[in-house]
């Protein structure tokens, strides 16, 4: 099973060069924020903002309202408070997603038109902060409730009818996140343009998802509707996030074990996105695979495990929460399946020697033998009880919310640093710290192409490949770098046509469809070939 949520809640080590701050530091940091803010912006954008007080005719007490801009400042980049993480990750997709959701209604005169959404991000680049509000919203220009809107946040509801100055802090975060960004590199945005890259370069960093398994009948978590999210949720949990939670699961392990079968790998198959991988591998131009699965799959592929980072570790090993005793995960495969809770074989053992030498102390060394192998007897409910209560549970080596990632990760990602020349991130909604801050952690100049069934919208990509299947896109990439002979796999269609065409306002984002010869229609670029199996 693919898992690009399945993360630490809150204690995240950081690397010797940090991707996240920790607590303290956002801390520390929203404080220096509000000085360096008086220092650029008027009054009203100090801090929180006293008229927000009176948000409370909308529902919004002045608490929610302090609540909201906290999480603001640590939407990105940074670790939450761990009885907050669930509030980051909703205040993430509405800032990530929200505009996005019905395109159809942010046309209206109170939202920017894409004209004025880059008018309004240049401009704040080019004249700073303090100028850009003099420029707008302090000389009437345009309300703070609008100018939001330019940098994709939709105006809450539950701010809907308070004063202007309510929309104050919103904007102040969303500057910070604009400038924040990274800025996208002007003579990228043409797939020829990918096919260059990929064909030039040495040290490619692949970062991957949940998307480069969903053609193999393997959900997703995130997806509505058909994510393991959304199942769970038709379950009645309340969240279902706290099925991996490592706190939840010391406490009551049968929750995780109920739906464990639901996410264990199931396939000895891999994608055609996976055999991409591996021939990037193979031609000698793979740095690394950063992946957020669990599934184990690029091991299968044929990924090598040097070249392979696991950030939210894999179903490949299982370890005791009480002792960390280590088996394959397999030997606990039947358990997963059955919902049945994994005991650890090695506290098992040692507690039955302990019980064996209990008793024999107590009845002496003339009890019959046939009574001391008696701790093994289900009809012995009280010493199977005792039993129970003193053996660790086995867990799957995958990194729960709340622990910490593999130190590989941290310190791996530090090295490639200094060596990618081209980052390319498939199948996954970067969402999740700190996998989702790799992007701004490399070098600005290193080109970035994402690949996925969704753009996303809190990150500047190079170049944006969009279409229902990871592998239709990777397909048509390693047959225009000349590698169709090499590029075989039972899943690509015999005979089919790939379509690609810009997207009509944002021409470095490419939206790919597939089709059969009888069913293409005339398009800006189409790529046909036939695959011999």
């Amino acid at each position: 099973m693919d898992s690009t949520a399945i993360t630490p809640k809150s204690t995240i080590r950081p690397s010797p060069t940090k991707l996240t701050p920790s607590a303290v530091d956002i801390v520390e940091l929203s404080q220096d924020q509000s000085s360096e803010t008086s220092d650029l912006l008027p009054n009203e954008l100090r801090g929180m903002p006293s008229a927000l007080s009176d948000a409370g005719d909308s529902g919004l007490s002045s608490e929610d309202v302090e609540d909201y801009g906290t999480e603001g400042a640590i939407i990105e980049g940074s670790e939450p408070e761990s009885s907050d993480w669930e509030d980051q990750s909703l205040y993430e997709d509405m800032l990530s997603a929200d505009m996005k959701e019905n395109p159809s209604d942010t046309t209206g005169p109170e939202f920017c038109t894409p004209a004025e959404c880059q008018y309004y991000k240049e401009l704040l680049r080019t004249v700073g902060s303090r100028n850009f509000v003099d420029q707008t919203v302090s000389c009437g220009a345009i309300t703070a409730k609008k100018l939001i809107t330019a940098f994709g946040l939709r105006p809450p509801a539950f701010l809907e009818g308070s004063p202007d100055s309510a929309y104050f802090t919103l904007l102040g975060l969303m500057m910070q996140r604009e400038m924040a960004k990274r800025l996208k590199l002007q003579h990228v945005n043409t797939v020829d343009d990918v096919v260059e890259l990929i064909s030039k370069s040495e040290n490619i960093m692949i970062l991957t998802g949940a998307g480069i398994s969903t053609s193999l009948g393997i959900p997703d978590f995130r997806s509505k509707g058909s994510g393991l999210y959304s199942r769970l949720e038709g379950l009645g949990l309340s969240d279902p996030q706290e099925v991996f939670d490592i706190a939840i699961f010391k406490e009551d392990p049968s929750i995780f074990y109920s739906i464990a079968k639901d996410i264990l790998p199931t396939t000895n198959k891999y994608s055609p996105t996976h055999a991409f991988i591996e021939l990037i591998q193979r031609k000698g131009k793979l740095l690394r695979n950063y992946t957020q699965n669990i599934d184990n799959i690029e091991q299968l592929a044929g990924v090598i495990p040097d070249k392979l980072v696991q950030c939210h570790g894999s179903f490949a090993t299982a370890s005791c929460v009480k002792c960390k005793f280590q088996v394959s995960g397999e030997e606990i495969f039947d358990d997963l399946r059955a919902g049945r809770i994994a005991k650890c074989p090695k506290c098992v053992e040692a507690e039955i020697a302990k019980q064996q030498v209990g008793k024999k102390r107590k009845r002496g060394t003339s009890a019959p033998k046939s009574r001391k192998n008696k701790y093994n007897d289900d009809s012995s409910d009280e010493e199977d009880w005792s039993l129970e209560a003193d053996v660790g549970v086995m867990k799957p080596d995958i990194i729960f919310f709340g622990e910490q990632l593999p130190d590989r990760f941290h310190r791996i990602v530090d090295h490639d640093r200094a060596k990618v020349d081209l980052l390319i991130c498939i199948g996954t909604s970067l969402k999740v710290a700190p996998v989702s801050e790799v992007p701004a952690f490399l070098p600005a100049n290193v080109p970035q192409i994402y690949i996925s069934r969704e753009p996303v919208h809190h990150i500047e990509f190079d170049v944006e490949l969009i279409g229902d299947q990871c592998d239709d896109i990777v397909t048509e990439l390693a047959h225009r770098c000349g590698w169709g002979d090499e590029f075989k796999h039972e899943m690509i269609p015999t005979d089919f046509e790939v379509q690609h065409s810009p997207s009509s306002t944002k021409p470095s984002q490419h939206v790919f469809s597939r089709m059969t010869k009888q069913q293409t229609m005339p398009s800006s670029s189409t790529f046909s070939f036939t695959m011999t199996m």
